[in-house]
């Protein structure tokens, strides 16, 4: 046996988090009501590995230079690199590459999944997080970026955020690439301060103009004392670039002709600026987002860490990027498409109150008062019988006796337990104690005659009554609950 000082610390690694049911269910309500607004849609869901080859996910990574720079990665035993997916678009990519005389074009998927990055923790910042993606593979309209955009807005208001509190917003990297080559970072040479630019103007709802102003010139102190260095841009630069972000006016190009079809027609359908909306800060901090690109931003206020009233922001984006399948195949292969964060949209659906996921009724339990062979398959057939009814249920599994049972019970928040005994045994009955309406009882009653006017709280049916018995109880609950 171990002793004290060979005993392994418990301890969860930095930028993780463990999860309960309470989270993992609402989790599974919120995503079934986003894949659910997918299908009709027409989109079908595809599942790739947690794991790529490293080349597969690019060179669009925060930090390119290292494969264990911004991503997970490890050497195989055969030398071949491997990373933990970035994202859940670069393996869409491989994924249609490798199949795609099979495949019809336009491909139209959806994925749920987790992602991870190999970045510094902070406040709301995990190292592996769940997004739910929907892409159109092969669609060269912007069309497929339009039906992306209302399709994030249905989106919005399946889940219950109602029009006025989301906006999905709309820019295009075709005019964003306008503006870099006219402050002179046109070209393959400027690639890495291009995406330091975009990634400074993408930290705009966050660090405001004079933010990001630090982030386009020399760089950027934070509170705790980190600094984040900048694009090194002249003044007259950095003037330019947030003269286009504070006010959208460029010369007319092929970007904002695509932006203008793409608003034309959401309006058609119905999605009109408040749900649908052109603005010229959004620019996405990936390198490979070759034309229009949108956020899904909610516009409610929320109060901060530090009290102060603000808007919530971001919970999902995307665009297009037709270069990113072409990369495995030499040629042409356009595509778009949308990811939604998981994570930060159950804080936005907490913080509306709308997170409303039916928290699972808890097992009803079985006592254990006698453990030998006979008396524990008795209890075990009653467990099964409750089970076969469509009711969760489990025997006692603990070495306890009726004290220890009866907390395990109310630890779980179980509705009922049952309990046989010898005395309940030899007249054909169980015991059924009605751990809810116990408790309200014995916080609410204040004389005898309401007390005998109560539902009783323990009771005996016939063993044969048992599911029926049980059944009547958690139906009176519900009602209660419920009204």
């Amino acid at each position: 046996m171990a002793g004290k000082a060979d005993k392994v610390k418990a301890r969860l690694p930095r930028g993780l988090v463990d999860r309960f049911s309470e989270d993992i269910r609402a989790v599974e309500e919120m995503v079934g009501k986003i894949r659910a607004v997918y299908e009709r849609y027409g989109f079908d869901p595809v599942e790739t590995p947690i794991i790529e080859y490293t080349d597969a996910l690019g060179k669009f990574l925060p930090d390119q230079d290292r494969p264990n720079e911004g991503v997970f990665s490890f050497q195989d035993d055969d030398e071949q690199w491997l990373s933990l997916r970035y994202d859940l678009t670069a393996p869409l990519a491989r994924f249609v590459a490798e199949n795609f005389e099979r495949l019809p074009k336009p491909f139209r998927s959806y994925r749920a999944g987790w992602v991870f990055r190999n970045e510094k923790p902070g406040p709301g910042r995990f190292r592996q997080f769940m997004q739910v993606d929907a892409d159109t593979v092969g669609a060269p309209s912007v069309a497929a970026d339009a039906e992306m955009c209302m399709m994030m807005a249905d989106v919005m208001e399946a889940l219950g955020i109602k029009r006025g509190d989301y906006v999905i917003r709309v820019n295009n990297r075709k005019v964003l690439d306008g503006v870099l080559e006219a402050i002179g970072l046109g070209g393959e040479e400027n690639a890495g301060r291009r995406l330091t630019v975009l990634r400074a103007i993408d930290k705009l709802d966050k660090f405001g103009p004079e933010g990001v102003a630090l982030l386009l010139g020399k760089g950027r102190l934070d509170e705790s004392g980190d600094f984040t260095k900048g694009a090194e841009l002249n003044e007259s630069a950095i003037a330019k670039v947030l003269a286009y972000v504070e006010t959208g006016e460029i010369e007319a190009n092929e970007g904002v002709e695509e932006l203008n079809q793409i608003r034309a027609l959401c309006a058609a359908c119905g999605y009109d600026e408040r749900r649908v909306k052109i603005d010229p800060s959004v620019v996405r901090g990936l390198e490979y987002y070759t034309g229009p690109v949108f956020e899904a931003e909610l516009t409610f206020p929320v109060t901060n860490e530090k009290g102060e009233t603000v808007q919530f922001g971001s919970v999902g984006g995307g665009g297009r990027y037709d270069g990113l399948v072409s990369r495995f195949r030499g040629e042409p292969v356009p595509a778009t498409g949308f990811s939604i964060g998981v994570s930060r949209l159950m804080t936005a659906l907490k913080n509306l109150g709308k997170l409303d996921a039916a928290e699972a009724v808890a097992p009803v339990v079985v006592l254990v008062m006698d453990k030998d062979a006979e008396s524990l398959g008795r209890y075990q057939r009653m467990v099964s019988a409750l089970r076969q009814a469509g009711i969760r249920a489990e025997m006692y599994l603990g070495g306890g006796g009726m004290k220890a049972q009866m907390k395990y019970a109310d630890r779980r928040g179980s509705p009922c337990v049952v309990i046989q005994g010898g005395d309940e045994r030899a007249k054909g009955e169980v015991q059924i104690k009605d751990l809810e309406e116990g408790k309200r009882l014995s916080e609410q009653i204040e004389d005898n005659a309401t007390w005998r006017g109560a539902r009783p709280a323990q009771f005996s049916v016939p063993e044969g009554e048992l599911v029926a018995a049980v059944g009547r109880v958690l139906e009176a609950q519900k009602r209660e609950r419920e009204g």
